[in-house]
């Protein structure tokens, strides 16, 4: 028995992002390379949403968001500020992995433009449907996907910013800043950074 055919996903929906609609997405030429489609993840009704830039290496083989070196990263720095992982929504502004090959290895590359703007329709939904009370942009393609508009995280931090739907952005950095970072001190202040900015979307979050 055939298996029922899924409907190709091209310019203009807005269904809600399953899995089975990343995977037949083609809207930009991330598939053609991805091993599949990386859907957000979390509980309905999650007061904070994370909103990362793209899967990585592991994200893309296990079909799961932030499982991943920068994903365990997050983990800890949600435990530090308080937040319960498993009470928060993540997901990622581009939803198929952008790379290059250097030998055997998988290198993350970063979205281009065109390929950010032609997946905003998935976080656009997601964020339409889970309603959140605050949205937290990991790094400075998630933040530009999210306000529409170039801005810096520094920028950003400074001043008060929200989504198309009035909903409060709070920017800071990717994860994979302090796995990235030159030195110890650099690592510290990264870290401090974007664990105070996690307490203050909590805060946020609860009223």
């Amino acid at each position: 028995m055939n298996e029922p055919r899924r409907p190709r996903v091209e310019h203009g929906a807005l269904p809600a992002p399953t899995k089975e609609h990343l995977d037949d997405c083609r809207r930009c030429d991330l598939w053609e390379h991805a091993t599949q489609g990386v859907p957000g993840e979390g509980p309905t009704g999650a007061k904070i949403m994370l909103v990362g830039e793209q899967p990585g290496n592991e994200e893309d083989l296990e079909g799961v968001p932030f499982v991943g070196p920068a994903g365990r990263m997050l983990r800890t720095l949600l435990d530090e500020a308080g937040i319960d992982a498993g009470r928060v929504y993540m997901t990622n502004a581009v939803k198929h992995f952008s790379f290059v090959l250097r030998g055997k290895r998988r290198i993350h590359k970063t979205p281009l433009q065109r390929q950010v703007s032609a997946c905003h329709v998935w976080l656009e939904s997601e964020l339409v449907r889970e309603k959140p009370a605050v949205i937290v942009a990991l790094g400075a393609t998630a933040l530009a996907a999210i306000a529409r508009r170039r801005i810096s995280i520094a920028d950003a931090r400074a001043s008060p910013i929200t989504d198309a739907q009035g909903t409060p952005v709070v920017a800071t950095y990717h994860p994979s800043a302090i796995l990235r970072a030159p030195d110890h001190d650099a690592r510290a202040a990264l870290r401090a950074s974007l664990v105070a900015d996690l307490v203050r979307a909590a805060k946020m979050a609860n009223g």
